[in-house]
């Protein structure tokens, strides 16, 4: 333990995700060291962060315009929402250069143990987009995890009688990976998302 604001500043890096009681001691202490010019411009992006990036009134993806860009762009597929659960998640599709349609962001996803039910989520603003009828398709790119596949059951379900198609994101075994070390959930999915190759 640290005195005063020092042990302060470490607490609150190490509330940050990912950041662990080390990491934000190292963190803490190369903020010490470095310049005063350059902590004073870390200071001064978080408070214009905070003070001027909202989510987009459409998708909920971070933008600071009340639209985000993909939103705006009216070349993007306007039948296609590909839903997901934060504003990452989009930036990493789009770093594809595959899908070229609309995003849902749900802000996060069902998770009983942290208290995250269907109503904390932006479910309620999906069901209104999708009341438009040009909407052919939903993709589900939820993680693929215990909340993320309790998620994507309960927006199938959810979405089920819409009419409209309904995919969930393939996954399986990673590029690079080696059977021996695959899980049997993983191979599992695998098998079950094969692709004729002839």
């Amino acid at each position: 333990m640290y005195e005063g604001v020092v042990q302060e500043l470490i607490d609150e890096l190490g509330r940050l995700p990912g950041i662990g009681p080390k990491s934000a001691q190292r963190i803490a202490f190369f903020l010490l060291q470095t310049e005063d010019d350059q902590a004073e411009r870390l200071a001064q992006v978080l408070r214009e962060v905070k003070e001027r990036v909202r989510f987009c009134e459409i998708c909920g993806n971070v933008t600071e315009e009340p639209r985000c860009n993909i939103c705006r762009d009216t070349r993007r597929n306007q039948t296609t929402i590909c839903v997901v659960e934060e504003s990452k998640d989009v930036q990493a599709i789009e770093r594809t250069r595959e899908f070229r349609g609309l995003y849902h962001v749900l802000g996060g996803a069902i998770s009983p143990i942290e208290g995250i039910g269907p109503d904390n989520l932006r479910i309620k603003e999906l069901m209104v987009r999708l009341a438009d009828p040009g909407i052919q398709e939903v993709i589900i790119a939820t993680d693929p995890n215990l909340e993320g596949e309790a998620t994507a059951t309960y927006l199938t379900r959810m979405l089920a009688p819409l009419g409209m198609t309904i995919s969930r994101l393939a996954s399986g075994l990673p590029v690079g990976g080696d059977l021996e070390y695959a899980d049997e959930v993983t191979l599992g999915r695998a098998f079950e998302g094969r692709r004729t190759v002839s």
